[in-house]
């Protein structure tokens, strides 16, 4: 299969839970034959293990200035937008998956880079319930319209090592009673985080994905309930589900909209559960780039099993708590 000439590789989010296992992954593609990998980050010392991959540099960077966008892009043969956000306001969702993939499509035709990878969600419509998809939905729209080189990927929710979902029911089971949970029957795909990133590089090189939208998701769907429920099981302190109707899990929302610290669950997320996060069927998955998914339970129960004491407290204190190499 002919294969695209991309050597120079920009990488926006790469610091993040996906950008973990893609930076390593492109390094293993560039296999000491050249090119460079750049990820830029506003704190770059939150990822400092990135600094230990050959071939890659990760400058500091503000993405919301567009000449510091343009020098960034410059030089690259290709861009892969990782930068997304979960919680936020309207202006905040518009700022990150409208307003950044717009101006990023607008100097990657200044600078000559034609080739774009976009990850974004699966559910997204412009009249989705939510704001974060409704905001997913305008920022492919934008893409799309750039005329450049690109390809969409729209995953389920992504579990791994250093997930924010598994992880983050498994430790709250750790020394909670009971599990009140909003959105229990919502469905679900769950894919594994590597094996996106293996579907990113795989549409690097793939002149074929130019012009597609393809759905990453795991072989299994699963109710929200269940999952929750798994990862209690896997680290060993399941604990009994009561699920809240949706007056009690708005409110619950509400309330930890407004707790310290990073959001685990706002009003909006439970807007997104509304919308099943399952492949629609209509588009190539991830079997269409020779990818065997991944089962869920090959995974997380080896992870869940390895982590206690303090260190399985890391999930709740956010972002560069205890960050190790893999996402």
């Amino acid at each position: 299969m002919k294969r695209l000439s991309i050597r120079n590789i920009l990488v926006l989010g790469g610091s993040g839970f996906v950008g973990a296992s893609l930076c390593e992954k492109l390094v293993e593609r560039s296999g000491g034959a050249g090119g460079r990998i750049t990820v830029p980050s506003r704190r770059p010392q939150r990822a400092q293990w990135l600094r230990t991959l050959p071939t890659l540099e990760l400058p500091q960077a503000d993405l919301g200035d567009d000449l510091v966008l343009g020098r960034l892009v410059a030089g690259h043969d290709a861009v892969i937008n990782l930068v997304a956000i979960l919680h936020g306001d309207k202006q905040q969702f518009r700022a990150v998956h409208v307003d950044l993939p717009r101006r990023l499509a607008a100097v990657c035709a200044t600078q000559g880079v034609h080739r774009l990878i976009h990850v974004s969600a699966l559910g997204v419509t412009a009249d989705a319930p939510s704001a974060y998809l409704r905001s997913k939905a305008e920022g492919e729209a934008a893409l799309l319209a750039s005329g450049l080189d690109l390809t969409l990927l729209r995953p389920s929710v992504m579990f791994g090592e250093r997930d924010r979902f598994i992880n983050l029911f498994a430790t709250l089971q750790g020394f909670a009673p009971l599990m009140p949970l909003a959105g229990a029957e919502a469905k679900m795909q769950p894919v594994w985080v590597d094996d996106v990133a293996t579907a990113i590089v795989r549409c690097v090189d793939s002149p074929s994905t130019i012009g597609q939208t393809i759905e990453c998701v795991g072989p299994a769907v699963f109710t929200l309930g269940e999952l929750v429920r798994l990862a209690g099981r896997w680290s060993d302190h399941e604990r009994t589900i009561v699920k809240l109707p949706e007056g009690l899990g708005r409110m619950q929302a509400w309330v930890m909209e407004h707790l310290p610290g990073q959001t685990m669950l706002s009003r909006d997320n439970l807007l997104s559960l509304r919308v099943p996060n399952v492949a629609s069927g209509n588009l190539p998955g991830l079997d269409s780039l020779g990818i065997a998914v991944t089962d869920i339970h090959s995974v997380m129960p080896t992870v869940l099993a390895a982590k206690s004491g303090p260190a399985r407290l890391d999930i709740l204190r956010g972002p560069g708590s205890g960050y190790s190499r893999r996402g």
